[in-house]
């Protein structure tokens, strides 16, 4: 749902002194105010799952695993964006000193849903290629188990694997980090099932 009228062009800062105010979380792209819909129970045990993943598998190394309450800023793309989860490897990057907006992920996964799939594919992932640091991008299915990984071989050049298997793990060498797709998918029961 958009909040925005096309027509009306919203600044950046006029979007964060909004979203101040809020009462529900809202993306930023390219002037327009995008409201974001609640999540299901699915999409936050999977996020979860992942969540606790990688931090037992981060354990010792300098980096930070992030929940979908830190927002990342996108300068190339005009866009601000709250992905599920975010890894940063070594020292954060906060736009304009200020806490609450990420810069710098090496690694983005989104859970899709229903109403994210075609923006977590298309424009979402557009803007995120234009990011230096990241190296790695998933998107997890909460409907089927089905991940698709995406890494960065080049500028340019992505290269995709598709995870589909309880005993497969994704495997992250950015973080060189594992992730059986069991523990991705534990507790979550398809509506096929």
């Amino acid at each position: 749902m958009r909040l925005a009228a096309k027509e009306h062009y919203y600044t950046f800062e006029e979007y964060l002194a909004l979203e101040e105010k809020a009462e529900s979380k809202s993306e930023y792209h390219q002037g327009e105010i995008v409201s974001m819909a609640g999540a299901s129970f699915e999409h936050n045990l999977i996020a979860g799952n992942i969540f606790n993943g990688l931090n037992n598998g981060l354990k010792g190394k300098p980096c930070y695993v992030i929940q979908s309450d830190l927002r990342l800023w996108i300068a190339q793309s005009e866009r601000c964006t709250y992905p599920d989860i975010m890894v940063i490897c070594g020292e954060p990057v906060f736009f304009k000193n200020r806490r609450d907006i990420i810069t710098n992920p090496q690694i983005i996964i989104e859970v899709l849903s229903a109403s994210t799939e075609k923006l977590d594919r298309g424009d979402k992932f557009r803007a995120y290629w234009q990011l230096d640091s990241l190296k790695e991008y998933a998107l997890v299915d909460q409907y089927q188990m089905r991940v698709e990984y995406f890494r960065r071989v080049d500028e340019k050049i992505w290269e995709l694997r598709i995870y589909t298997k309880a005993d497969e793990r994704l495997t992250l060498p950015a973080l060189e980090v594992e992730l059986p797709l069991s523990e991705i998918y534990r507790s979550v029961t398809f509506e096929n099932e």
